[in-house]
């Protein structure tokens, strides 16, 4: 079973842009959907955006425009370019296979922190 390690979180101020990395342990080659989700304080898990293994994205309203999710199968690294941050993106983000969110089974990184100061 594939291990996710996030990292490239930390503090910004409203406006200003982070870049996280999902390096994988293994190969995504053939995990057809990666995600990025996050968990805001006191709330539950939520999805993010999504990518096929054909660099397909897909995206919640909330981020569309401002958010960039891609995949480099040959390094097994899931990226989340995030611009434009605003105060409601804090959170802890995690990347995980689709099927692991949707299922509610399987394991989950640390994830990484991201707070967005007004």
């Amino acid at each position: 079973q594939v291990q996710l390690v996030e990292s490239g979180g930390g503090l910004v101020q409203a406006g200003g842009s982070l870049r996280l990395s999902c390096a994988a342990s293994g190969s995504i080659r053939s995990i057809n959907v990666m995600g990025w989700y996050r968990q805001a304080p006191g709330k539950q898990r939520e999805l993010v955006a999504t990518i096929t293994s054909g660099g397909r994205p897909n995206y919640v309203d909330s981020v569309k425009g401002r958010f960039t999710i891609s995949r480099d199968n040959a390094k097994n690294t899931v990226y989340l370019q995030m611009n434009s941050l605003k105060p409601e993106d804090t959170g802890v983000y995690y990347c995980n296979t689709a099927e692991r969110y949707f299922s509610g089974k399987g394991s989950w990184g640390q994830g990484t922190q991201v707070a967005v100061s007004s």
